[in-house]
């Protein structure tokens, strides 16, 4: 495995991350932004971000394993959320474990959250930026 992912106890229980991911592996594997967007482009779940998120993650997937990826591979997450506010997480949890369910599972990588004013079109309210390391 090129990504080894822990804690460090020093710090405070990650909710929904892990500190630290170690790459040593010699292929990275740069996804584009992924939103909540089905195979034609249409938007998933407008205005339910527990939704948008399951499907950001599904896309996720869908480009890890075009690479010959899977999240155990995924070095750094970082999380574009539209208007954020404490009362968010649990809906974005929500959408991850609903994702993670449906594809049998997601190791959790490094990740940021960062609140953003709009994505790159209205109605969108997440979008994730993935990097993953390949032996």
């Amino acid at each position: 495995m090129p990504v080894e992912k822990l804690n460090i106890p020093t710090l405070p229980e990650p909710q929904g991350f892990t500190h630290v991911g170690i790459a040593s592996g010699s292929r990275i594997v740069f996804l584009a932004g992924q939103v909540a967007q089905d195979k034609e482009g249409n938007l998933v779940g407008a205005g339910d971000l527990a939704a948008q998120t399951e499907q950001a993650v599904l896309n996720v997937a869908a480009g890890l394993d075009a690479a010959g990826a899977t999240f155990d591979d995924v070095a750094k997450t970082t999380i574009y959320v539209v208007d954020w506010d404490d009362a968010k997480l649990e809906q974005l949890i929500t959408g991850f474990g609903r994702a993670a369910e449906r594809i049998g599972g997601a190791s959790v990588a490094p990740a940021t959250l960062v609140p953003v004013p709009r994505l790159f079109q209205e109605g969108y309210l997440v979008e994730l930026d993935v990097t993953a390391v390949l032996p």
